[in-house]
């Protein structure tokens, strides 16, 4: 990804100015709700990455958008604008999401199902997820109806793949190689 070193500078310098502030809550709120801004509305993020529009228009969506954020969140979209780096905000404001976790010591686990996880799994996940890491835990539900049934648990680098898809792929090779 174009600008990946640069979202994470960025997202670094916006933490600890929020955290020296005593703002890192409320920023990283102003992020999450960036991030799904911008990723539910496809005209938004064209916007955004286009050349034909100008940065003055540009800056007066966001500040339209996001006029309820905190002012360090309304001081990153200036200094995004002024260094023609808008086109990252997504980027600055995920990695921003991330260092935040990583500071106060949350883990995300994403767990990937073929339906919406009922409130009793997602307990029995997050108790086992925190047994595994040790650490607070956040689960992140990603419905893919391609992997049939089951579940996919991905804590950090760690992947535990149990879904029915999978099963069937492993009994094709079997047949396949016998």
């Amino acid at each position: 990804m174009a600008g990946a070193r640069a979202a994470i500078r960025y997202a670094k310098a916006l933490l600890s100015l929020a955290t020296d502030q005593k703002t890192a809550d409320a920023v990283n709120n102003d992020m999450k709700l960036i991030v799904d801004t911008i990723a539910d509305n496809k005209e938004l993020n064209d916007a955004l990455q286009s050349p034909v529009i100008s940065s003055s228009d540009k800056k007066a969506v966001l500040l339209e958008v996001f006029k309820k954020s905190n002012k360090n969140t309304l001081s990153l979209i200036d200094t995004l604008m002024s260094n023609n780096r808008i086109s990252i905000i997504e980027h600055v404001a995920s990695k921003y999401n991330q260092l935040f976790d990583e500071s106060k010591g949350i883990e995300v686990a994403t767990v990937t199902t073929a339906v919406e996880l009922s409130a009793g799994l997602k307990k029995k996940v997050l108790a086992k997820a925190k047994e595994l890491t040790g650490k607070d835990v956040e689960v992140e539900n990603i419905i893919d109806e391609s992997i049939l049934g089951g579940f996919i648990l991905r804590i950090g680098d760690v992947q535990y793949n149990a879904s029915v898809a999978n099963q069937l792929n492993k009994l094709k090779q079997e047949f396949t190689l016998n």
